[in-house]
């Protein structure tokens, strides 16, 4: 039985686990990518269902529901916007602005899979807003608050402004990729509303990098 990732809150509705990085949300096409967070949750607990992903290589917050109607809720919660997520970035370049917004509409790039661009014209509005954290000699960490969800946003956004992330094997160029030896995005904090008792709730991770 494969290990379960580490567990940082469980309820008779919810777990709330700290993904790490190189491991898939959900299976993927082929043999090789059965194993994922889905799967290894589902060993210890079969009744998880998931609710959310994060990119195979994004690590951090990640709730999981554990009946139908909690499922539902929290799936709503989402798709609603109601949900508050927080992440850490490290980038290539120093950001000149202390904190702002990245409003650039995005699809995917049919021609390149699994890529996604930005199009003004066919692009889904996507929003991310940003903070400076700190900056290091050509280097700049960031607390993103993405306002939309979509596949690859922080990743696509980061790399339209011209700072794309430390070892993002997708959108980086070879330098940037070769900064670091893993994706250095992660989801640090989730807040949300217990599908019980209406609680607000939040969870944290800090990054490991």
């Amino acid at each position: 039985m494969a290990d379960l990732p580490d567990l940082l809150h469980r309820d008779d509705r919810l777990l709330v686990l700290n993904k790490p990085t190189g491991l898939l949300s959900v299976p993927g096409i082929g043999p090789d990518k059965r194993d994922c967070m889905a799967s290894r949750v589902q060993a210890h607990h079969p009744e998880a269902r998931i609710v959310h992903r994060l990119d195979r290589d994004t690590s951090g917050v990640l709730v999981m529901a554990r009946d139908a109607e909690a499922h539902r809720e929290l799936s709503r919660q989402f798709h609603d916007r109601e949900v508050e997520k927080c992440y850490i970035a490290v980038v290539a370049g120093e950001v000149e602005q202390e904190h702002g917004a990245i409003d650039l509409p995005m699809r995917k790039d049919f021609d390149h899979p699994p890529r996604h661009l930005i199009d003004h014209e066919h692009g889904r509005c996507a929003l991310t807003n940003f903070r400076v954290i700190s900056r290091d000699e050509g280097i700049s960490r960031l607390e993103l608050r993405p306002v939309t969800g979509r596949s690859h946003q922080l990743r696509l956004h980061l790399k339209a402004i011209g700072h794309p992330i430390l070892g993002d094997d997708l959108y980086a160029p070879p330098d940037v990729l070769a900064m670091a030896d893993r994706l250095l995005l992660h989801a640090r904090s989730l807040w949300l509303v217990h599908p019980s008792n209406g609680a607000p709730m939040t969870f944290e991770a800090p990054e490991p990098f």
